[in-house]
């Protein structure tokens, strides 16, 4: 019966640790994991760690939105620089999405997840506002 209890206590520990990192990846989702990225930031619940992740996901996912929205107006309304337009639209969203996911493989390899520039944007958004 003790082994038992032993074992039980050694799974929650490691449950216990692998779920920081879990809940890390979810908020590093390209544009699903903004949204317990805005819940955990707006009720302020996680570690350091987790609130800088959502910051930086928040972040990343504004400034796609916005760069998406402008670059699809443009192609909207201009005739001549339609297409370029387009595919530079394709390129922004590609890099969105191929950023996201290399922060979620440098997560998993236990390195650093900030990016340069943009981290230090995010926290001083971030604290300003919240």
């Amino acid at each position: 019966m003790e082994n038992f209890k032993s074992s039980e206590k050694n799974m929650g520990i490691g449950e216990e640790s692998s779920s920081p990192k879990t809940q890390l990846i979810l908020h590093l989702i390209p544009v699903i994991g903004f949204f317990p990225s805005l819940w955990a930031v707006y009720r302020c619940q996680g570690s350091r760690e987790q609130l800088a992740v959502s910051r930086l996901s928040i972040t990343l996912a504004f400034t796609w939105l916005l760069g998406y929205l402008l670059l699809a107006t443009g192609a909207a309304t201009s005739e001549f620089f339609t297409l370029r337009l387009l595919i530079l639209n394709g390129f922004f969203t590609s890099g969105y999405f191929l950023v996201s996911i290399w922060l979620v493989l440098r997560l998993l390899q236990g390195k650093s997840h900030r990016l340069p520039g943009l981290s230090r944007f995010a926290e001083r958004v971030f604290s300003k506002y919240l």
